[in-house]
């Protein structure tokens, strides 16, 4: 007996153990065991303030009839702490019922950022998730936390440190504090390349968007890491080598890594560059019927022995995509197939033509554009609704619309339609500011001092139209200018144009006169292709000189016979001629030279008065320069054509040529050539004005001033003012290589040039004589029964002047600067020379 009692206790010891230990272990996680679930209507609610009871009770969901077990509390559980609204939750049974006891998050009364300089504090609050009146929670506020040195890392400075401080406040509310300390700017301290043979690290700097930390990095912003920007740098260095003959191209890393030492990172681009291949054979394989391939081949962009360059296979794939549409196949697929010869380092083109699957457009859908109108994008498609699909067109419009430079990225998805043989275009774009506003200044040895303020928009109410309003003041000139650009008129890809603009030009060392102009012009631009280019325009101005009294007090008091009165004053007269001094009423004489006199010429055009100019014109355009602003490699041909006389005062006929090759003699060592001419003529029984003649100056031969060269009127004791002549050429040769010794972002430049040209007038000694206004030295006579017949004297010799020099060319961050000593090699004694010459100006 006594056996067993002892037995039975030692049982119920044991048995109460394990029921202690399963009813502790159950408590820990949903604080209840199954044999004591409860219904819904069961659970009691204490601890909250703001929240209702019966809002709690609908976390633990039951149907009809149903008991609330483990599994549906702990899933109430961790409902109720996914609200966000609560700092706990604990659930617990009590005589056959459930208490739920919570204790509530705390109102955020403020949210603030402190020891923020950088960034503002609108920009700070659109990005955290904690709002005044919002519940407090310790996980969002890290998140938060999180954020803001994301969005400083973002911004180049990963020295940030962010602290979040709460302030408690009564009645359950609380101050959050975000205590910023920004750090320097983390820039990048140097850009290194590894395996680059073929080109220098100083070329591929040029080729990449981030720049290096320097002395000048405060007035740009390139210099600051952005691991995004290191990602499309890793890009454009894979398409600057496939554009450049290097078809096997590798971008193996792009490594960032800080070093404290020079508080910046080292981003180091690892490349693999392959060999340099050419075009061999290219042919087209057709398996589409009725195509003749023969008809094709002049839409090749791509010739055998040709450099290899991807973008040229890229750009034939569309011209043949368009032009087999054209014909009748929308649905043909072209697909480029290179086949390496890597012995001969040549790559064999095929563009092998197929009929692809049937698929059409169901929609075009335009999100994210909350400025710029649909349209505006929907017509860089030259597909619409309905057409066939095709990736190749697509790929066009891609590039097309951010060629437009409305948007920060743009990115061009399908997805399938309501039908296998529908595909829906999904075009998703950020939008970017678009208006300008600048405020630029330079200075020239030409024209002095001069300021300019001006204001644009590209995308003008979203419409895509382009708009600048423009006012300059300077030493010697002051103007302004409107313009409006209307880019695809009437729905087709055609730029249409209007200027309005203002000009005057005081009086100079090289220049008598001062000229006021006023007027405008009509343009159309019309694209031929994607190198060629036609702008028609209508150009028509109010033109007149004045002449201080100065210059325009010699008139001659002698009729010649044959010429009406309303020449008196065209020729010069005797030097010293005779006056009344109005005070006493006697005669004296003085010496109307004595203070200057301007040119015969120019006091023709003076007598002639304001004259309105009408002309039409056209200027034909070829391009296929690598850069425009800093051309290596490429060909850029721009002749032009003016015939004024379509109404107005003023007959001529302007014809003028300029033609620029570049090469890439070196690496980094850039060759060019330059050749213009140009040719004016009157027509219409009118000769050409002297104001409509081509001036010689630094713009054709370095080493002479503004209108230095050419005819000129060198009758003593005049201004002796440059004539100009109807015709002109002049070739201009220049190498340009790099400063190395000076950092990549300095942008200095050596350059080494030699030019010549010749201004001349066909119809000579000057076009304005024509009418035997012929000018004459004073006080030399060639008739000795006349002793009023002066000898002519002017000068126009047709030399051919040239000139040789040196320029320092400096990209700096206060706009293009250029510094040019050049000497004469041929000139005339009555050239105006000017060995240094320096120009430049920014905008900010």
């Amino acid at each position: 007996m006594a056996l067993g009692l002892k037995a039975n206790r030692t049982f119920f010891a044991i048995a109460l153990m394990v029921a202690q230990t399963f009813t502790a272990g159950v408590v820990a996680t949903v604080s209840v065991t199954p044999v004591q679930a409860q219904s819904a209507s069961q659970i009691v609610v204490e601890g909250n303030r703001r929240v209702e009871a019966d809002t709690i009770r609908s976390y633990f969901k039951t149907g009809p009839g149903e008991r609330l077990d483990a599994a549906k509390i702990d899933e109430a559980l961790k409902s109720l702490y996914a609200t966000g609204l609560f700092q706990d939750v604990r659930i617990t049974p009590s005589g056959g019922r459930i208490v739920v006891t919570v204790v509530e998050n705390q109102v955020l009364n403020r949210v603030a950022f402190e020891g923020n300089r950088k960034i503002k504090d609108e920009q700070l609050s659109t990005e955290v998730q904690s709002k005044p009146r919002g519940t407090f929670s310790r996980a969002i506020v890290q998140a938060d936390t999180q954020r803001i040195v994301d969005i400083y890392q973002r911004a180049g400075r990963y020295d940030v440190r962010v602290e979040p401080k709460v302030i408690e406040l009564p009645n359950g509310r609380v101050d959050l504090v975000f205590e910023v300390d920004e750090g320097g700017k983390t820039g990048v301290a140097k850009i290194a390349f590894v395996g680059n043979k073929s080109f220098s690290d100083w070329r591929l700097k040029d080729v990449v968007k981030t720049g290096e930390t320097n002395w000048l990095s405060w007035l740009k912003s390139n210099d600051i890491f952005d691991p995004d920007r290191v990602e499309v740098d890793r890009d454009l260095i894979r398409r600057f080598y496939l554009r450049n003959g290097f078809a096997d191209v590798r971008v193996v890393s792009a490594i960032s890594e800080y070093d404290p030492s020079r508080k910046g990172f080292t981003i180091t681009f690892t490349i693999d560059e392959g060999d340099r291949y050419k075009f061999g054979s290219v042919e087209i394989q057709s398996s589409v019927r009725n195509i003749n391939v023969n008809q094709l081949r002049a839409r090749l962009r791509t010739k055998s022995g040709g450099v290899y360059n991807a973008d040229a296979v890229e750009k034939t794939v569309e011209d043949l995509t368009i032009e087999v549409a054209k014909l009748g196949y929308p649905f043909a697929n072209i697909r480029p197939r290179g086949d390496r010869d890597f012995n001969a380092r040549l790559v064999n083109v095929v563009y092998v033509m197929e009929e692809g699957q049937r698929a059409y457009i169901e929609r075009i859908n335009v999100r994210g554009n909350t400025r710029t109108r649909d349209y505006v994008i929907r017509r860089e498609f030259d597909i619409v609704e309905g057409d066939a699909y095709n990736r190749a067109l697509i790929d066009r419009a891609e590039r097309r619309i951010k060629n437009l430079n409305y948007f920060k990225s743009v990115r061009i998805t399908n997805e399938p339609g309501s039908a296998p043989d529908r595909v829906i275009v999904n075009v998703d774009v950020e939008e970017q500011a678009t208006g300008e506003f600048s405020i630029s200044g330079g200075y020239s040895t030409a024209d002095g001092f001069i300021g300019e303020v001006s204001v644009g928009e590209r995308n003008l109410l979203g419409r895509g139209h382009v708009a600048r309003a423009s006012l300059t003041y300077g030493q010697r000139s002051r103007g302004f200018e409107l313009s409006f650009v209307e880019p695809y008129l009437m729905g087709q890809r055609l730029a249409f144009g209007v200027d309005v603009f203002g000009k005057e030009t005081t009086s100079t060392s090289y220049y008598s006169y001062t000229s006021s102009t006023i007027g405008g012009n009509l343009k159309l631009g019309i694209p031929i292709t994607d190198n060629l280019s036609i702008q028609p325009r209508y150009t028509g101005y109010r033109q007149e000189i004045e002449l201080s009294q100065a210059y325009n007090n010699c008139w001659n008091p002698y009729v010649t016979p044959g010429l009406p009165s309303s020449a008196l004053g065209y020729y010069p007269t005797p030097q010293y001629q005779s006056a009344i001094d109005p005070s006493t009423g006697q005669a004296f004489t003085f010496n109307c030279y004595a203070d200057g006199e301007a040119s015969l010429a120019v006091r023709r055009e003076l007598a002639n008065g304001p004259v309105f100019v009408s002309a039409l014109g056209a200027t034909l355009s070829y391009n296929t320069l690598d850069n425009n602003k800093n051309p290596a490699n490429g060909l850029l041909v721009t002749v032009s054509e003016d015939f004024a006389g379509v109404g107005g005062d003023v007959n001529y006929s302007k014809t003028t040529i300029d033609t620029r090759l570049y090469n890439e003699i070196l690496p980094d060592v850039v060759g060019s050539i330059r050749l213009q001419g140009g040719l004016a003529t009157g027509w219409g029984g009118e000769s050409l004005r002297m104001l409509d003649h081509f001036q010689g100056g630094p713009n054709l031969v370095r080493g002479f001033q503004t209108a230095g060269w050419g005819p000129r009127d060198i009758t003593p004791g005049t201004n002796q003012d440059a004539l100009g002549g109807s015709m002109y050429w002049a070739v201009n040769l220049e190498v340009q290589t790099p400063l190395f010794f000076a950092p990549k972002d300095f942008g200095m430049k050596l350059a080494v040039f030699a030019d010549a040209g010749q201004l001349v007038d066909y119809k000579g000694p000057t076009t304005w004589a024509e009418r035997g206004l012929v000018m004459l030295c004073p006080g030399s006579t060639v008739n000795p029964t006349n002793p009023n017949a002066n000898v002519p004297c002017y000068g126009d010799d047709n030399m051919i002047r040239s000139s040789v020099g040196v320029g320092l060319i400096w990209a700096s961050p206060f706009g293009p600067l250029r510094f040019d000593l050049a000497y004469p090699i041929s000139y005339a004694d009555y050239d105006k020379k000017q060995i240094f010459r320096f120009g430049g100006g920014t905008k900010f």
